[in-house]
């Protein structure tokens, strides 16, 4: 039964009437709003049963999310600006969310403290007015400075952050072209290469559903130093891209969404080698997760990566609710561990 009021919320919440592009409101500033967050903890990830293990990663917890303010939700974007607890996200509703995420001596997830939501700005510090303009999708953390990719008017923009909030500088194109890019599937996950890796400084960015010449998913590198390329991600099955984060070693993690009316929403993670990703390569790499609705999960749109005390890698994954009633604000994270190793068969005798 909640596989078809999810399937009914899901399909209303994109029967939407994109609007006319519309110029910034007439405020010189956007107004925080604080709010207070009821979490419920999620200690199974799979329904009624106690597993731990999916194929390289160990669930580490999770919590759904209920607010004060109707701001709340539309979460489409995800980074960590303080160790594994400053969070700050970005709302398709053209919000910021910064927030405080509590940790209990185990390092779970256990509560949204210190939340805020302010309406993201553009020039002047003037907030963006109409879905046109607002529609954030995806966030990337650079030292101080913050990068938000938006679609529909395909963009980058680009923020400082400091004692007064995140600051808009500037905004660019993506460094490509985006004529594959239909207006509501842009440059859904971006991220900057980790350090001493293949991309290591480049600016990366991957695609929802543009497809190449060869029905493959569009992306980009815009390297710290040289001209900006292009790759595609090999298209598996229905998913669409919804985020990319990278890995300490430089991999490519993509959250990926599936939705049919008789299944219902599918979560995927995989991983691409950073090695792989070159000018004009066709890139595909290892599951690492693949989810339905017989688990704990609803339209999963961000990914951020940290690394636990003990050098492993952690996953924190937030859904967008689209601010329907029969969808959830849902976080959940793993660990990704080193595969299990099959002991070889006892000798005879």
């Amino acid at each position: 039964m909640r596989k078809a009021f999810l399937a009914l919320a899901f399909v209303a919440a994109l029967i939407v009437v994109p609007p006319l592009p519309a110029a910034p409101v007439a405020s010189a500033s956007a107004d925080i709003h604080r709010m207070g967050v009821v979490t419920r903890p999620i200690t199974r990830f799979r329904t009624n049963s106690d597993q731990t293990r999916f194929r390289a990663l160990v669930f580490a917890g999770g919590l759904e999310m209920h607010a004060t303010s109707d701001h709340f939700g539309a979460l489409s974007g995800l980074a960590f600006t303080d160790d594994q607890t400053g969070l700050t996200a970005v709302a398709d509703t053209g919000f910021w969310l910064t927030a405080t995420l509590q940790r209990d001596d185990a390092n779970r997830p256990v509560g949204l403290a210190d939340v805020r939501m302010a309406e993201i700005t553009g020039p002047g510090g003037v907030p963006f007015a109409g879905k046109w303009l607002a529609d954030a999708e995806a966030i990337a953390v650079d030292g101080e400075t913050v990068l938000v990719s938006f679609e529909r008017e395909h963009r980058i923009a680009r923020y400082a952050r400091g004692d007064d909030g995140l600051q808009w500088r500037e905004q660019m194109p993506p460094p490509v072209p985006t004529d594959r890019l239909s207006h509501n599937a842009g440059f859904e996950g971006i991220a900057i290469g980790a350090p001493g890796s293949a991309l290591a400084g480049a600016l990366i960015g991957v695609s929802e559903n543009g497809l190449d010449g060869s029905a493959d998913i569009a992306g980009f590198v815009q390297p710290a130093t040289g001209p900006a390329f292009r790759f595609a991600v090999r298209r598996r099955g229905a998913y669409r891209v919804t985020d990319l984060a990278i890995l300490p070693d430089g991999d490519l993690v993509l959250l990926e969404r599936r939705f049919a009316l008789h299944t219902g929403l599918a979560m995927r993670l995989r991983r691409i080698d950073d090695d792989a990703v070159t000018s004009d390569a066709t890139v595909d790499g290892e599951v690492l997760l693949e989810a339905d609705m017989n688990h704990q999960i609803d339209n999963m749109e961000g990914l951020a990566i940290t690394t636990d005390p003990d050098g492993v890698p952690r996953l924190t994954i937030v859904s967008d609710d689209n601010r329907a009633l029969l969808q959830r604000n849902l976080l959940i994270e793993f660990r990704l561990v080193e595969p299990e190793v099959t002991p070889p068969p006892a000798a005879d005798g």
